[in-house]
């Protein structure tokens, strides 16, 4: 049996080619895993992001702006929205999940019908300031199909965005000579939360996967030299950076840190040189030029008019201090808080893919120089005071709003630095990669489908129901079993490449497999 998947893993990883399509297509398994199994506005603001969609998909842009009272975490206020026009049954959006969002015991059975009304009527949405780009992008099948068939359409859409970026990046790790362990941060980056999101209707899934593409190809180009690779990782960063950048404005800064963290890691004289040589380079630096204005002009158009009652006792410091403890509870949102973040992962979950973060770090700082230990720590330090600066700085005027998921784009650099670190400048000799690397995948494995599972059941039968949802009060299209199932194939399948002897060792036992490059591509040895 192993011997089998051995040799199918081996067989999807022949070419970039096949291995992007292969890896393409279990990532849009796993995240449409997500959007089919989830019950309709059962995430954050879903139904914000689905009226949104609908909206740009029909031509409306922008619209009129309109004042609905809100409480936001025990805050008050009337916050501007945006009214658009729409058929009346994407008003009852917002009510689909109030029966059961932060009542954990409660199935989502108890939600009501969305109606069938295709009377065209004022509805509102908090997201009508962000960026059409991305829901142009997810709405477009809210045009062909109406009602929930039209919202699951949506959502397979910001799925297959997603898992097209996500497979990006596992070509692009899959190209170091000692692939598994770069694949392995790559699979350690993808969240549970990361694939929850990218099977929802919302921004963030597309900004953590395009968030792994960026910090992927740029540790590539400056820890994997490869002139005959150069251009193809260029691209691949300019389509993560473009993703980013027009979602929304926190993109820029996300981009921008990655730039920083990785120049930090560039120690080889002449790889610098060699990427501002190409003329690839300046053309994508000119494009995401464009992005990055187009995205700040459109942020200064849409202001955020909402008037918020901040209680004065609500200032700079209290808000840091409230924050900084919060710590723990924006990691584990990183990794996997689920639902209207009422739906924790199972323990299992935040202890394995804990282990694995903490090994690859640890071993990251023992074998990096100077530069990488100063980069790494820099990143761990980041991860803890971003959130407190951010919530700080803004906290009189918004209140108290983070969530773990806005920094995820950004953190998922943390495991892929210390993975490229190891890879790059730890021996291949005295110590078990292969072993670390198979123990730690099969752990990622079991964690993300546990959690998968865990979330379903919460709204199948919510979580004082029978552990085995035999009598689920709410059941998914094709019901519990075939999704699960569905699901645990695809974890299974998509991190097996990571299993594949790297290709140091390849070359040395099957030099018939190595491609010879060609004379007029003078290649950079990759650090061993």
């Amino acid at each position: 049996m192993t011997s089998a998947l051995t040799r199918l893993a081996d067989w999807s990883a022949r070419t970039p080619k096949r291995l992007w399509l292969i890896s393409f297509a279990l990532f849009f398994t796993l995240t449409g895993a997500w959007a089919a199994a989830s019950p309709l506005g059962s995430s954050p603001d879903e139904h914000a992001h689905f009226i949104r969609a609908a909206a740009v998909a029909r031509g409306q842009i922008g619209g009129t702006e309109v004042m609905v009272p809100h409480t936001v975490a025990g805050i008050e206020g009337h916050f501007a929205e945006t009214g658009v026009q729409l058929p009346q049954w994407y008003r009852n959006l917002p009510t689909v999940h109030e029966c059961y969002s932060w009542r954990e015991a409660q199935p989502a059975s108890c939600a009501p019908s969305l109606g069938n009304s295709e009377k065209i009527v004022q509805a509102t949405t908090a997201a009508g300031r962000y960026h059409p780009g991305y829901y142009l992008v997810t709405g477009w099948p809210s045009l062909l199909v109406d009602g929930p068939k039209g919202l699951y359409l949506m959502r397979f859409m910001s799925a297959l965005l997603c898992s097209a970026l996500l497979a990006s990046a596992v070509v692009t790790a899959a190209e170091w000579r000692r692939r598994s362990l770069a694949m392995l941060g790559v699979f350690a980056a993808a969240t549970p939360m990361t694939l929850y999101m990218a099977g929802m209707v919302n921004p963030s899934g597309g900004e953590i996967a395009a968030g792994i593409l960026v910090w992927t190809a740029l540790l590539s180009i400056v820890l994997s030299p490869d002139p005959v690779r150069l251009n193809r990782r260029l691209a691949r960063l300019g389509v993560g950076g473009l993703v980013l950048i027009n979602i929304r404005p926190l993109g820029l800064i996300w981009f921008g840190g990655a730039v920083v963290f990785c120049l930090l890691l560039t120690q080889r004289r002449g790889v610098l040189g060699q990427v501002l040589r190409r003329k690839a380079l300046w053309l994508w630096t000119g494009l995401l030029g464009l992005a990055t204005a187009g995205a700040l002009l459109w942020a200064a158009r849409h202001p955020d008019n909402s008037k918020i009652d901040i209680p004065e006792s609500l200032t700079t410091g209290v808000a840091a201090k409230k924050t900084l403890g919060n710590t723990e509870v924006y990691i584990k949102q990183m990794l996997g808080f689920f639902g209207w973040l009422d739906t924790p992962a199972p323990a299992l979950m935040y202890l394995v893919w804990m282990a694995v973060l903490a090994t690859v770090v640890v071993l990251a700082l023992v074998h990096g120089r100077t530069r990488d230990v100063v980069a790494v720590l820099g990143m761990l330090a980041a991860v803890v005071m971003v959130p407190v600066l951010a919530q700080a700085s803004q906290a009189e005027r918004i209140g108290m709003v983070w969530q773990g998921r806005y920094l995820l784009p950004f953190a998922v650099g943390l495991p892929l630095m210390a993975v490229a670190v190891c890879a790059t400048r730890a021996p291949g000799h005295g110590f078990p990669w292969r072993r670390l690397v198979g123990l730690s995948v099969a752990g990622l494995l079991l964690a993300d489908v546990a959690a998968f599972y865990w979330t379903l059941r919460r709204f199948a039968v919510g979580t004082k129901g029978s552990w085995v949802a035999t009598s689920a009060h709410w059941a998914p299209p094709g019901g519990w079993v075939l999704w699960t199932c569905v699901y645990a194939v695809a974890a299974v399948a998509v991190v097996l490449p990571a299993l594949l002897p790297d290709r140091a060792d390849t070359a040395a036992r099957h030099p018939d497999r190595v491609t010879p490059r060609p004379d007029h591509h003078p290649r950079v040895p990759e650090p061993a």
